[in-house]
């Protein structure tokens, strides 16, 4: 019998590896003495990789200076929140006021970013005026808005989302006065009568729930591709991307971007967070980084995917909770301005170092929970996950997970599943193994590997549901099995072994 609880040790001058990564990174974002370890910003990173990367902001979060400190440090584009909406800036019919979109716009020019303009037209958020309208004038006032504030922001503005959200949920054209007054015909008349007032700018279709393949995404694609067939003036698509880890991700997000940009068109993510069902917990946290790092990897993987935004920066100003009761925790840093995992997952996503640690790999753990009360059925369920307790990022490409079994009579053939991983099945392999020499309560394992990812420090792979079978479907024994307990929550797990290359990192075999 052999065991392995962790890691070898790491030396960082006499701190713990994590709380010199903390350091570090506090030093980074308050603008504090520069260190040889001071780490690169988001933008920095996605820069680097030929995208942007920015978050929302709103003119009441601009009196907080902790706040602002790091959005004018570590975001390279902001887009305001409400500021430039049809509400504020035209509140009365003909009578503009841009004083609120302007203060953000200041803020980026001293901050060096770009902005992203957010909404000439929506269907939500509009003045009492513009529904009350006759049909006959839609068209005009539309025309007018547009002109007037894509003219304002000329210059200052480098992308506007033109319209936004045009589609319900099963892709057909959500109702508005817009759509009631001109048909699917004012989506062009929007779009043309921006490319008029900003030649420069690039212009934008801006929607949720079109992030993966789906009903709704293809009407967006058949949308796109008719206006562009008509030479109408487009640039991009907008994929809002507010997620849930209670909802699975987004259905080949990746595919789906690739086939707007295969157009000719860029897309860009525009308000990215993840929200949860509170509160807050690891296995919450993990499919959460899991989320993050997946988008990040999405458009990286995708040329004309310029770049993402999230929606806000931080938990303390978050529309989350108010938009949806019960619900928070969705963004990168909580409500104190501090990073949360899903930060440290996006930061390794784009390439980041470690924090200038430098040193081993993290250290890893094994977690294990019980999704199967019957130990007499047909099938094996572990639900396990995989834990960087280290104080470095950590590959997967070189780990495994062995979980131990014992077969019973029957065929000596299996079946193994991925049933559902928040960092998807397409990247977890699994086989069933004969031990060349059985052991108590052991004579094969289901071992697990990863096709690629990595988990940043604190970070989990959230769970991984798995099953196997014998290819003619008799019947287990487990209760004497040496991997399983009967824990129906998740808990570290010794009799479950993690293997880095052909070192046993955490576990105890048989």
């Amino acid at each position: 019998m052999s065991s392995v609880m962790r890691c070898g040790h790491r030396r960082t001058r006499g701190l713990p590896a994590l709380l010199v990564g903390s350091l570090t990174l506090a030093f980074a974002l308050s603008g504090g003495p520069a260190t040889a370890a001071q780490q690169s910003t988001l933008h920095e990173l996605a820069e680097a990789q030929g995208k942007y990367f920015g978050s929302a902001t709103d003119n009441s979060e601009l009196s907080d200076a902790a706040y602002t400190a790091t959005l004018g440090s570590e975001f390279g584009q902001i887009t305001p929140g409400n500021s430039m909406k049809w509400d504020t800036t035209e509140p009365v019919q003909g009578q503009f006021n841009f004083t609120k979109g302007d203060v953000i716009t200041a803020f980026a020019a001293q901050h060096d970013q770009t902005v992203r303009g957010h909404t000439l037209v929506w269907h939500s958020q509009l003045p009492n005026w513009v529904g009350a309208l006759p049909s006959a004038q839609v068209e005009a006032a539309m025309t007018r808005h547009i002109t007037e504030e894509a003219t304002h922001y000329r210059g200052a503005v480098t992308a506007w989302d033109v319209v936004n959200e045009p589609f319900n949920e099963d892709g057909t054209f959500r109702t508005s006065p817009f759509y009631t007054a001109m048909g699917t015909d004012y989506i062009a008349t929007a779009l043309r009568a921006a490319h008029a007032a900003d030649p420069d700018a690039k212009l934008y279709l801006n929607d949720y729930n079109i992030e993966g393949l789906g009903a709704k995404s293809d009407a967006m694609y058949a949308l796109v591709s008719e206006l562009l067939d008509e030479g109408v003036p487009l640039d991009g698509v907008g994929m809002q991307a507010h997620l849930a880890v209670q909802y699975g991700f987004p259905y080949q997000m990746q595919a789906n971007m690739k086939r707007f940009a295969d157009l000719g068109l860029d897309v860009a993510v525009t308000e990215l967070d993840v929200r949860m069902q509170l509160p807050s917990d690891t296995t919450k946290s993990a499919t959460q980084s899991a989320y993050y790092r997946q988008v990040v990897e999405a458009c990286l993987a995708v040329e004309r995917c310029v770049g993402i935004t999230v929606w806000d920066y931080t938990d303390k100003y978050s529309w989350v909770p108010s938009t949806f009761p019960g619900q928070g925790a969705a963004n990168l840093y909580d409500e104190n301005l501090l990073p949360k995992p899903a930060h440290a997952a996006v930061r390794t996503a784009l390439g980041g170092d470690d924090g200038g640690q430098g040193g081993e790999p993290g250290a890893l753990k094994a977690q294990y929970r019980n999704s199967d009360a019957s130990v007499g059925d047909n099938q094996i369920k572990p639900g396990l996950q995989l834990v960087n307790t280290g104080g470095a990022a950590r590959g997967l490409t070189d780990v495994k997970v062995r979980y131990w079994f014992t077969a019973g009579n029957g065929a000596s053939s299996y079946s193994s599943w991925c049933d559902w991983s928040p960092i998807g099945c397409s990247t977890v392999t699994h086989r069933v193994v004969a031990m060349d020499t059985p052991k108590a309560g052991a004579d094969h394992y289901l071992e697990v590997g990863f096709t690629g990812g990595s988990l940043a420090p604190g970070a989990s792979t959230g769970e991984i549901q798995l099953r196997l079978n014998k290819t003619d479907w008799s019947a287990f024994d487990e209760s004497d099995d040496y991997s399983r307990s009967t824990g129906t929550s998740y808990a570290d797990a010794p009799k479950i072994a993690v293997y880095a290359g052909d070192e046993l990192v955490w576990g105890i075999e048989p």
